[in-house]
């Protein structure tokens, strides 16, 4: 069974960085991409960052392009996301998804697994 451990979640001032771990774990588990979703309270799911396994190539949502960088260890069964010059709307729960399924746009595809989610805190 495969699993997404997130973690680096936490509080910070406006300007300020964190930055967001996933571990994915299970049995010969090497998803074809790798991405981060967040979802602030009251508002829909939103794509952030994804990473293709193989060629790496990345994708950002707009609201953050510039500001976080998505990157992966060797293996491609971590993925990482560095978010700088954070802004109080960048305040939501960050989760991880793994595994894209079918062809469509990273930020709208359905993904296999998921992770429980961090909390991200950005104050003004």
């Amino acid at each position: 069974q495969v699993q997404l451990a997130e973690s680096g979640g936490g509080s910070v001032q406006a300007g300020g960085s964190l930055r967001l771990s996933c571990a994915a774990s299970g049995h010969t588990f090497r998803p074809n991409a790798m991405a981060w979703f967040r979802q602030a309270p009251g508002k829909e799911r939103e794509g952030v960052a994804a990473i293709y396994a193989g060629a790496r190539l990345t994708f950002y949502s707009d609201s953050v392009k510039g500001r976080f960088i998505i990157s992966q260890d060797n293996a491609e069964t971590t993925v990482y996301l560095q978010m700088n010059d954070l802004k109080p709307e960048d305040t939501a729960t960050y989760y991880c998804a793994a595994d894209k399924l079918g062809a469509g746009s990273w930020s709208r595809a359905p993904y296999q697994n998921w992770g429980q989610g961090t909390q991200v805190t950005v104050s003004s």
